[in-house]
């Protein structure tokens, strides 16, 4: 019989359960998982980071919130899922700086607004052998081996892998525009984000070819 190679939701379920974990922690597990589709180690960690930021911040009930996201790897979905913050709503932007952290304030009609940030804390993750090397993308981790050691690890651990500081975070400002239309593919984008007169696709940055039918 081959190992098991995964936890099941059953299995993440007891070992919350053994933790002490409330409740409601352990449904926004659920969520996240059944969002993301899969109990991804960043994700679980991100659940941990997210209720962390959250309650530091306290934010009164039904007050909107918004979101910075350091990286694009699963730490983004436990704040849309959690927090209610997506990039549609305009409550959460994602800068792939390559961290693993978040912040998150209150709204502000001011340039800066007093946030939470937490993150993972590199002098804290060598007291969980399996994530540290799993964490740094140490070859010594093997998926196969050690990807159940690693989900237990994390929710062992919570909030102990985290650190946090208190932040100012600059509030984007919302300046007005119009219509235009870029002077190479003459396709209608807001004027405030051309550049001598073309748009971003145009300036080399696009993300797709044209074909030919």
């Amino acid at each position: 019989m081959q190992p098991r190679l995964n936890h099941t939701w059953e299995d993440i379920e007891a070992r919350l359960e053994s933790k002490g974990s409330p409740p409601g922690l352990i449904e926004d597990f659920k969520r996240c998982i059944d969002f993301h589709t899969f109990a991804a180690p960043g994700l679980l960690v991100g659940v941990f980071m997210v209720d962390q930021a959250l309650e530091l911040l306290n934010p009164p009930e039904g007050e909107k919130i918004y979101a910075v996201c350091e990286t694009t790897k699963c730490l983004p979905d436990a704040l849309q899922v959690i927090a209610h913050c997506t990039t549609g709503n305009h409550r959460l932007r994602v800068i792939p700086i390559g961290k693993f952290a978040i912040t998150m304030n209150g709204p502000a009609d001011a340039p800066y607004v007093n946030g939470i940030r937490v993150f993972v804390d590199g002098d804290k993750i060598e007291r969980y052998p399996t994530f540290a090397l799993w964490y740094t993308k140490d070859p010594l981790f093997d998926p196969r081996t050690r990807g159940i050691d690693l989900i237990d690890e994390i929710i062992d651990a919570g909030r102990d892998l985290l650190s946090h500081e208190r932040v100012r975070v600059k509030v984007p400002q919302k300046w007005p525009w119009k219509s235009a239309i870029c002077s190479i593919c003459g396709e209608m984008v807001p004027d405030n984000l051309l550049v001598d007169g073309a748009c971003t696709d145009c300036r080399s940055q696009s993300y797709y070819e044209k074909v030919a039918y």
